[in-house]
């Protein structure tokens, strides 16, 4: 059989891996301090959280977490508060847990940080918009364990690359559910601000953001729950918390233990999701 010059098949691969290896490279070798001085941050805040969470009685500290829940949430949520917190004190993984909750904290805040400002960048921009939306597609459907792999090369083990893997992996939800927020204000709206001679950050803090609060609030919900999932897979890295609890359960086959550290992370998520949800539909009944 003849063939006539090559394939399109028989091209060279194109060596993708070894550009994102030389980019690392590069990083690492120019921007060290920038990363030594993010991890000393993020993990002296995180542990600075976690000590002051641990540094209350539990008993104490459960009972001001079901204050917040009735008051966010009333019976239903603060009732599920009361008795899910005490049964993770009653296992054995309060230390763990209160450890955990510092990393999502932290990780939340920063997406939050970061993630409401790229988000009103793109609903004033459909320039901005349209570079962000592909990147964002491509953070979303990575698998989550790739990112562990960055964060440890700038961060090496502990608590910050997992803070940074949460971030990477929890920010789409505020930066795409900001953006659809303030896009969604009604046009009459804006055109009456205008019309009486409203600046552009008048418009934005008086108009934009009280009406698209509801919708920004499903997106920060949204993170605070991807940021604690990963967290936990973060526990492979070196992250603290009750992950590392999961994490040995399935390395050394305890199905039990590895059930009662999962419950505790369900009864923390659980919390987090209702009493952020009750905001939005407080933030609803408000508006």
């Amino acid at each position: 059989m003849r063939t006539y010059g090559l394939s399109i098949f028989d091209l060279p691969k194109i060596p993708i891996g070894k550009w994102i290896e030389a980019i690392e490279s590069w990083l690492e070798g120019n921007a060290g301090p920038v990363f030594k001085g993010i991890k000393t941050f993020i993990g002296s805040t995180v542990n600075g959280l976690a000590d002051g969470f641990n540094a209350v009685p539990p008993l104490l500290l459960i009972v001001l977490f079901t204050a917040l829940a009735f008051w966010i949430g009333r019976t239903r949520i603060a009732l599920f508060t009361l008795l899910g917190l005490y049964l993770v004190y009653n296992l054995g993984y309060w230390e763990n847990t209160m450890e955990t909750l510092a990393l999502v904290l932290v990780a939340s805040i920063i997406s939050i940080v970061l993630g409401i400002p790229l988000g009103i960048a793109c609903a004033r921009s459909d320039r901005v918009q349209k570079i962000v939306t592909p990147v964002l597609d491509f953070m979303q459907t990575m698998p989550a364990f790739v990112y562990l792999l960055p964060a440890v090369a700038f961060f090496s083990l502990g608590v910050a690359p997992g803070v940074i893997a949460s971030v990477i992996f929890g920010i789409p939800p505020t930066i795409r559910l900001t953006n659809l927020g303030i896009r969604q204000v009604p046009v009459d709206l804006v055109e009456a601000a205008d019309a009486f001679g409203s600046t552009p950050l008048q418009k934005l803090v008086k108009l934009q953001l009280p009406i698209a609060a509801p919708t920004i609030m499903a997106g920060v919900n949204q993170t605070i729950m991807l940021s604690l999932s990963m967290v936990v897979i973060a526990s492979m890295i070196g992250a603290q918390g009750v992950g590392a609890d999961v994490y040995r359960a399935v390395t050394q086959a305890k199905t039990g233990v590895g059930f009662e550290a999962g419950l505790a992370v369900v009864v923390l998520a659980i919390i987090l999701d209702r009493i952020t949800q009750n905001l939005v539909k407080n933030k609803r009944k408000g508006t």
